[in-house]
């Protein structure tokens, strides 16, 4: 009892705001271009590091520094790079790329020359531009965060607004359990990705306090929000879907911590 006592309570101090519940669930706006690569065998290091040094002339260039991911469990990647693009007309634009190119050519490693260098050290890659939140919900969603959790999925024919609402729907049901919701993003252009969501931990630790949600308070909040019990989440979901993959790692900082 005193151990049912003890979660509720938890629950209710890290539930999400119903504002928050709100924004996670509103329409996609900003636009993401997501890169994930996996490295030549033994280069995942340089890759990172490669990375890390091209921080400063992005920055330079007048765009936003890039959300970076390791590779710790799942998928195939090494990395997972997001960049916040807001629009392929305000990121494409004359302007930006004219201040993109002067920042490259002026660290003396042009654009060209960082491509060869990235396609040196990678295997693998896919790009994927998706719709997602407003950056500055994402930046507020992650800070203090230090790792992440994405799930890419590919919609059956005719299911992806369905399962555009069962995301959302999962969140919902999340909240009310006192786990984090995540953020959703959906296809524009690119990979076959319909939907990537993407949730984020302190860490390790509270990643794994999922096994302290006691069965009938995850029932109650399942039916709660339109599933029959907490086992027919994930089932419903494979309902609507033809490919999941998953993958989970720590938040990298590019720049050095103050």
């Amino acid at each position: 009892m005193v151990f049912r006592v003890l979660v509720s309570v938890l629950a209710l101090a890290s539930a999400v705001t119903a504002d928050a519940q709100q924004r996670l669930s509103a329409p996609p706006g900003d636009l993401y271009r997501f890169v994930m690569i996996q490295a030549a065998p033994g280069k995942s290091a340089d890759l990172l590091a490669l990375y890390r040094q091209r921080a400063p002339v992005i920055v330079a260039g007048g765009d936003e520094l890039p959300i970076v991911v390791r590779h710790s469990q799942g998928d195939r990647w090494d990395l997972v790079v997001m960049y916040p693009s807001g629009s392929f007309t305000e990121y494409y634009s004359r302007e930006r790329v004219a201040k993109r190119e002067a920042a490259a050519n002026a660290s003396g490693v042009s654009s060209a020359a960082f491509a060869r260098q990235f396609y040196d050290l990678v295997n693998w890659h896919e790009d994927v531009y998706v719709e997602g939140p407003p950056l500055a919900d994402v930046r507020a969603y992650l800070k203090d965060m230090g790792l992440a959790h994405f799930e890419m999925l590919q919609a059956l024919a005719g299911k992806r607004d369905e399962l555009i609402k069962e995301r959302q729907m999962e969140n919902a049901y999340n909240m009310k359990r006192g786990r984090p919701g995540a953020l959703i993003f959906t296809h524009e252009q690119g990979a076959a990705w319909d939907v990537i969501t993407l949730d984020a931990w302190r860490d390790w630790r509270q990643y794994g306090e999922l096994q302290m949600i006691p069965a009938d308070v995850s029932d109650a909040a399942a039916r709660e929000t339109g599933f029959a019990s907490a086992d027919a989440v994930g089932v419903y979901m494979r309902t609507l879907i033809t490919s999941h993959h998953d993958s989970l790692g720590p938040l990298v900082t590019l720049t050095p911590r103050p």
